[in-house]
């Protein structure tokens, strides 16, 4: 379909110098008007983005040009330019319209024209940004501010006196200003901070497709450093100057086609200069774009965003490599020294003897990241080896991936362990690792439409690499002792590597990723020539990477019938220590928010459980007596130590239930016993440990029991800003609450502060102490994030003994815990236990509940509770 491009407006040959009158204006914001709306059109019709920034750029130049006639006349001595992107020719839908005005003399007369010059265009629905300075000024900014600089090298004359035009140029070409040291230096300093702001990776859930890592921003410091360190005007002149191979030049203009793109919908989508791919336009621009579901794990959203991604990716990755060539371009001459028998150092790069290496023998590829972990100084390779590298790549495809020695290579890299990440992040960067590992290339830019996964799965796999690296480290001891512990003992390292690359690699295939892993994992292995019980192994920890996270946080660990069926799925201590490591690994490379102490208390405890239970030749104490009486005993030597009376701590037991001992540690008995003592039977008792054994910060709330106090200190936890990671709700033999709550700071997923706890102690004493201490949750807003993921919620009963198993899965939202446990009051059930667990917008609490008379919920009963949870649900999501 052939898309005609709307025609450049038609303006008056001749302009008098009277100004604009207001019937002038109109007439030009309706052209102006026309002019948008026609460009609009063709986009969606199917137009060229850049081609349509390109005309609305003209057609603004025309316009900008006839203000300017018509408010300063045919003016010598001053010269109207273009700056920025309307400099180079290029206007986005919303974009700012940036000018600067060269003038000789700040004349009274010009200057009162210039303001009705820039009041007129704003008038006409221009958004202008604009300086006035005379060719001194302006170089002395420039040679201050390598961005006013920067500015002038994309600067173009619109109206005015030509002459102004060479001392603009004279500006540009000084030798003096920013030499192109100094121009590198402060490019690569602004773009690293600029990076900072956006979690150095292009892979941020709601983008920014000018600024981010990757971004539009990132290829035109790619072209003004063209143009001040090699005299390349563009991409062509860098292919020109060696700094670019023409794949190279292709592959940066189709990523930079598909941002221009999206950018151009966004700005019509949004109706302003919206730079962010908000979740509040993704899945509308999505639609637009002509992206569609594919099924459940491969929306059209996520093509989309997996669009951007991969463009992103591409000119991150090349921008990177090309500053490097760069800065090699300015080294000093090195003199070659060899390194084996392919390769030479020239300096600080390495780069091959025989340039043919690569297409000669395929392994070298593989074998130069390998040699190059073993080079101190080296900081990269020469840009001829950099795209030998690249061309290798693309001349030999997926046959890279069946080459025995390039396998066998690859597999020599992995057995060096923790070293290998770094190499596999610089062949991911060179397009190699895809290469050598095509189901990896799939999943390049693949997103899930979330908030728990916040990166791509290549970026998150990455990353998980990176965190097992961490366990190698002497430095990471104090935050992961277990791990750094386990690290050494490892003898083959380079399994959990693997187990690492294939964890998700099936991710937007339609089926259970776990299994479709197991089975690429399986035909890898048997290419790498891997024995068979190695290749097992792999598979296993692939198949059940997420195991020990869901036994963790949605099961009750104290419960040894939980630990006892967990050993026995993990079978043997080799696997138990190497699914502890990748699920560590695997949580803080999900999300960097997801990681705290309470989750590194739970896999621990876990992991010391089962260790012990895969040890021993006998069970794990099952018998609910023994363990009983070893808390006791254990409770009873710490109160002791602390100086408190048997008789007293035997006091207190007398009324404590036996799940009192069997759910909690001893350190947790003794600290409860001890409030008691010390309260001398005053309450309500408030007893809260800022840092508990547990990871968290806990709460004990002991008072006489009563209906809804449960939905009472949610409401209130609520209200102070506290995540409930965990209650227990138990009860004395003499009616009074026993109950116990693992709490982080909702804000920071961190355990509270002392005066944090010490207010939540003050706060709920008072509330608590009130005759009738009834509190409804807070109403506070959804968050702009969660407002987009917001699904019906999911609501199972079971029957667990003498109690009922309610598992609730539903949208997060402000409040959610307390609006819950005000339903159980409404429906009349009561709460005895929670284990509440939060997967970005996702959660999954479950809780074990009974009637009042502590019976298990008959079909009536749960029907009303059911009906009470969606309708505090429901309210709680129509007050966000």
């Amino acid at each position: 379909m052939t898309v005609v491009l709307p025609p450049l407006p038609r303006l008056p040959t001749a302009v008098p110098r009277s100004g604009v009158s207001t019937e002038a204006r109109r007439a030009l914001r309706q052209l102006l008007g026309d002019v948008d709306r026609a460009i609009a059109t063709a986009f969606r019709d199917g137009a060229d983005a850049t081609a349509l920034a390109r005309r609305r750029g003209d057609s603004v130049s025309r316009i900008v040009a006839h203000v300017w006639t018509a408010c300063l006349g045919e003016v010598e001595g001053a010269a109207l330019f273009a700056v920025g992107g309307f400099g180079r020719g290029l206007l986005f839908p919303h974009s700012d319209v940036d000018l600067l005005v060269l003038a000789e003399r700040a004349e009274p007369a010009r200057l009162r024209a210039l303001e009705q010059c820039f009041a007129t265009l704003w008038d006409i629905g221009l958004k202008v940004g604009h300086a006035v300075r005379d060719p001194a000024q302006c170089r002395a900014l420039s040679a201050q501010d390598a961005s006013v600089f920067t500015s002038l090298l994309d600067a173009r004359r619109l109206a005015g006196d030509p002459a102004l035009e060479a001392s603009l140029q004279a500006i540009v070409d000084d030798p003096a200003l920013w030499p192109p040291a100094a121009y590198l230096a402060v490019r690569l300093s602004e773009r690293d901070a600029r990076h900072a702001r956006y979690n150095d990776t292009a892979y941020n859930l709601e983008p920014n497709l000018k600024d981010g890592p990757g971004g539009l921003r990132t290829l035109d410091s790619l072209r003004w450093l063209g143009r001040r360190l090699a005299h390349a005007d563009d991409f062509d002149g860098m292919v020109e100057e060696g700094l670019l191979d023409p794949a190279e030049r292709s592959t940066l203009e189709e990523a930079e086609a598909t941002l221009r793109r999206y950018r151009f919908a966004l700005h019509l989508e949004a109706g302003r200069a919206e730079e962010r791919l908000l979740f509040d336009y993704q899945r509308a621009l999505a639609e637009q774009l002509g992206f569609r579901d594919e099924h459940e794990k491969n929306l059209g959203v996520e093509q989309f965003m997996q669009g951007y991604y991969r463009a992103a990716s591409q000119v991150e990755r090349l921008g990177v490599q090309i500053a490097e060539r760069f800065e090699e371009m300015l080294e000093p001459p090195a003199e070659p020294q060899p390194v084996g028998a392919d390769f030479l150092r020239y300096g600080s790069r390495l780069a091959v003897r025989d340039p043919d290496l690569f297409v000669r023998r395929p392994a070298a590829l593989v074998e130069v990241f390998i040699l190059r972990l073993g080079e101190p100084g080296i900081v990269g390779f020469t840009a001829d080896t950099m795209r030998r590298i690249h061309q290798a790549t693309a001349f030999f495809g997926a046959a890279l991936a069946d080459d025995p020695q390039v396998l066998d290579a690859f597999l020599q890299l992995l057995r060096k362990g923790a070293p290998a990440v770094e190499a596999l992040w610089r062949m991911n960067r060179h397009g190699l690792l895809a290469a050598v590992l095509p189901a990896f290339g799939k999943v390049f830019g693949r997103m899930q439409y979330d908030l728990f996964h916040v990166y791509t799965v290549d970026e998150h796999t990455l990353r998980v690499l990176r965190n097992v690296a961490r366990f190698a480290d002497a430095a990471a001891r104090s935050e992961f002792p277990i791990a750094c512990g386990i690290w050494p003992t490892l003898e083959k390292p380079e399994l959990l590597l693997l187990a690492a690359l294939f964890h998700d690699i099936a991710k937007g295939r339609g089926g259970d990723h776990s299994v479709l892993g197991e089975e690429d994992a399986r035909a890898f292995g048997a290419r790498l020539g891997l024995p068979r019980e190695d290749i097992d192994l792999i598979a296993w920890l692939v198949r059940w990477h997420l195991l020990m996270s869901v036994t963790a946080q949605r099961q009750d660990i104290t419960d040894p019938d939980v630990v006892q069926r967990f050993a026995e799925a993990v079978g043997e201590r080799e696997r138990l220590d190497l699914l502890y490591l990748l699920t560590i690994a695997d949580i803080i490379g999900t999300s960097p928010r997801l990681w705290n102490a309470w989750k590194d208390r739970l896999l621990a405890d876990l992991y010391t459980a089962t260790r012990y239970a895969l040890a021993s030749d006998d069970e794990l104490p099952r018998d609910a007596a023994a363990r009983v009486r070893e808390c006791r005993e254990a409770a009873l030597a710490l109160l002791l130590a602390d100086g408190f009376a048997e008789q007293a701590c035997q006091r207190v037991w007398h009324d404590f239930p036996e799940q009192s001992f069997l759910r909690h540690r001893p350190e947790q008995i003794a600290w409860q016993t001890a409030a008691i003592i010390r309260s001398g039977g005053a309450t309500p008792l408030i007893e809260v440990h800022p840092l508990s054994v547990r990871g968290t910060t806990e709460l004990f709330v002991y008072t006489p029991d009563r209906d809804g106090l449960f939905a009472s200190v949610t409401a209130m936890l609520d209200r102070l800003h506290f995540s409930v990671m965990e209650a227990r709700i138990l009860n004395s033999r003499n009616g009074m609450a026993l109950d116990t709550f693992l709490l982080l700071e909702s804000d920071s997923q961190q355990p509270a502060s002392a005066d944090r706890a010490e207010e939540l102690q003050q706060r709920l004493h008072r509330a608590l102490s009130q005759p009738a201490h009834t509190h409804q949750p807070s109403r506070r807003n959804m968050s702009r994030h969660l407002k987009h993921f917001q699904a019906a919620p999911k609501i199972a009963f079971s029957a667990i003994g003498e109690r009922t198993r309610l598992a609730l899965v539903c949208s997060d939202r402000p409040g959610l815990l307390a609006a819950v446990s005000q339903a159980m009051v409404d429906a009349e059930v009561r709460v005895h236990d929670a284990r509440i667990a939060t997967f970005g917008e996702r959660v999954e609490d479950f809780f074990l509940i009974s009637d009042r008379r502590n019976a298990p919920l008959g079909v009536v009963q749960q029907d009303r509770l059911l009906h009470a949870l969606l309708d505090r649900l429901g309210a709680a999501r129509r007050a966000g």
